[in-house]
């Protein structure tokens, strides 16, 4: 009973740690993203990189936070980060010498799928290692 319940509490902890991770993204994306400093910081193709590897840690927050397995822990996995990313494309068009564009939404979303294969391994790790200490005791 106890060891259920601190699992439970480290779950709760992780899926609000992982929560707190996709807002704050979405804030330092906002702020950053309005300075002088972020137009042309990555040029192409490499920003299409940047968009993929940060929104693959905003997917994988997610889906964290969403505390789902499955299928619908992908969907989280892609949804947070096609919102996240779609609320930053919109930001854009309102900052001189910043563009929007579909290309950098569609990295976003590669970025969110990228988040939920990572997540779905480490799952699958965890299990296994879970699995093999249980067999040798």
């Amino acid at each position: 009973m106890v060891k259920a319940l601190l699992r439970d509490n480290f779950q709760n902890t992780l899926r609000i740690l992982a929560a707190l991770t996709v807002a704050l993204s979405a804030a330092v994306l906002y702020v950053a993203g309005a300075q002088p400093v972020a137009v042309g910081l990555f040029p192409a193709p490499w920003d299409k990189l940047a968009h993929l590897l940060t929104f693959a840690v905003v997917g994988l927050a997610a889906g964290v936070a969403g505390g789902m397995r499955g299928w619908r822990m992908a969907l989280c996995c892609v949804a947070g980060a096609l919102l996240v990313g779609g609320m930053d494309e919109l930001h854009q068009i309102f900052l001189p010498g910043r563009s929007a564009s579909w290309s950098d939404l569609a990295a976003d979303a590669a970025g969110g799928l990228l988040g939920a294969a990572m997540l779905a391994l480490m799952s699958r790790l965890a299990r296994g290692r879970l699995g093999h200490r249980l067999k040798h005791h």
